[in-house]
């Protein structure tokens, strides 16, 4: 079979998890990698209607919430997308289905792309220990006490585990994430 190299990522279906006040490029960004890789992307929120971006204290545009959090099933995405932004990762950890629906990504070995901010829901959805991984530096106490192996990088890949430190590694985030996926969406043709 000849490898299709535009469209890597066709019958994916991610979701992007986010809550008001997450990184607006954080999530715009990984999004149209995963696009434009053949991705369809869901915003999965516990809010209704819509969620609201930050461009880093300031808040930025809106976005419609395609699947509200409570009617979700983590068994209708292949991977999962968790942006990062101060106030958003916050109200997730603390939301028990949220954390709920990461877990659900950790325990089925499904591929995770974090970035900035966004690891800190995979802590309490029990995803960090023993994972080498990388986030806003803030985070990295928490992380190691949780049994992370942290490092300042600006990607760091580990299994199913895709995480970056910032906006600036976005390129680096994007290529690897993309790269993760394109990975467990060829094992799961296989598997059909």
């Amino acid at each position: 079979m000849p490898t299709i190299t535009t469209s890597s990522l066709d019958g994916m279906t991610v979701a992007i998890l986010v809550s008001d006040g997450f990184e607006q490029v954080e999530m715009t960004e990984p999004r149209k990698a995963l696009e434009a890789a053949g991705a369809k992307t869901q915003v999965v929120s516990p809010l209704d209607g819509s969620v609201r971006g930050w461009n880093h204290h300031d808040p930025a545009d809106t976005f419609e919430v395609d699947v509200p959090l409570k009617t979700a099933n983590p068994d209708d995405f292949d991977a999962l997308l968790l942006p990062g932004g101060v106030v958003n990762p916050d109200a997730l950890r603390i939301d028990e289905k949220a954390v709920a629906f990461v877990r659900a990504f950790v325990d089925a070995g499904k591929p995770i792309a974090a970035i900035c901010h966004g690891p800190w829901t995979l802590i309490d959805a029990g995803g960090v220990k023993d994972r080498r991984m990388t986030s806003w530096p803030s985070l990295r106490a928490d992380l190691r006490n949780a049994g992370a192996k942290w490092s300042d990088r600006e990607v760091v890949v580990d299994h199913e585990l895709v995480t970056s430190r910032k906006p600036d590694d976005l390129p680096a985030f994007n290529r690897e994430m993309v790269r993760l996926f394109e990975l467990a969406n060829e094992a799961a043709l296989q598997h059909h």
